[in-house]
Parts: structure tokens; C-alpha cells; sequence
């Protein structure tokens, strides 16, 4: 069992950043991969950005690639999600999930373990 908690959301005006952390619990990370999903008020949840548990594997939405990145720490088990020249579609909850393996999945149900999520809120 992992049990992940999101942290580091907040309120930032379009063109800021902000970091995301997720921190697990329960389980080693380093063989898991990860993913980082939102959903946006209304719509549905989606796939963000993730990577296995090597990080030789990243892979992104479209709409972040170029300005979102994620890291991991091993070590401390924990993942990061750097996020730069945000904008005003990107509000939502972001949610960090986990799988054993080294699959990266788009799709929620790709996904075993979920944080509870943290608000992201970017005003124009």
C-alpha cells in the first residue's frame, strides 16, 4: 500500500510558476511510476505528466510540454511537478498517482494509489 500527499498548490498570477510536491509513504517509490493528473472544474480528469520509476521515461500532455516538468527523488520519495509560464487554463486540482511497474499510463485507470489532490488557481 502507498499512500501519496500532494502539496504546494496555491493561487499565482498567469506567467508564474509554482512546484508541486507528492510525497509517498507505505513503500519504497523508486518502483512505482508516476503520474500527475488535474481536473479542471466541469471537466474531466486528465493525464498531466508522468514517468517510471528509472525517470528515463517522462512523457507529457501536449498543453504542458515545454513548461511543466517532473522530477523524483528516490530517495526521499518524493515527486515534483515544476510548473512555468502557467496560464489561466491551467486551474484545476492536481492529483499525483502511483502504479507498480514501469508503464506510463494516460488514463486514470492506468493508476492504483491517488493523493487527495491540491488546488491550482492562475489568475489572468
Amino acid at each position: 500500500q502507498v499512500q501519496l500527499v500532494e502539496s504546494g498548490g496555491g493561487l499565482v498570477q498567469a506567467g508564474g510558476s509554482l512546484r508541486l510536491s507528492c510525497a509517498a509513504s507505505g513503500r519504497p517509490f523508486s518502483s512505482y511510476t508516476v503520474g500527475w493528473f488535474r481536473q479542471a472544474p466541469g471537466k474531466e480528469r486528465e493525464f498531466v505528466a508522468g514517468n517510471t520509476w528509472s525517470g528515463f521515461g517522462t512523457y507529457y500532455a501536449d498543453s504542458v510540454r515545454g513548461r511543466f516538468t517532473l522530477s523524483r527523488d528516490n530517495a526521499k520519495n518524493t515527486v515534483y511537478l515544476q510548473m512555468n509560464s502557467l496560464k489561466p487554463e491551467d486551474t484545476a486540482v492536481y492529483y499525483c498517482a502511483a502504479v507498480p511497474g514501469a508503464v506510463v499510463s494516460t488514463v486514470q485507470s492506468g493508476y492504483n494509489y491517488w493523493g487527495q489532490g491540491t488546488q491550482v488557481t492562475v489568475s489572468s
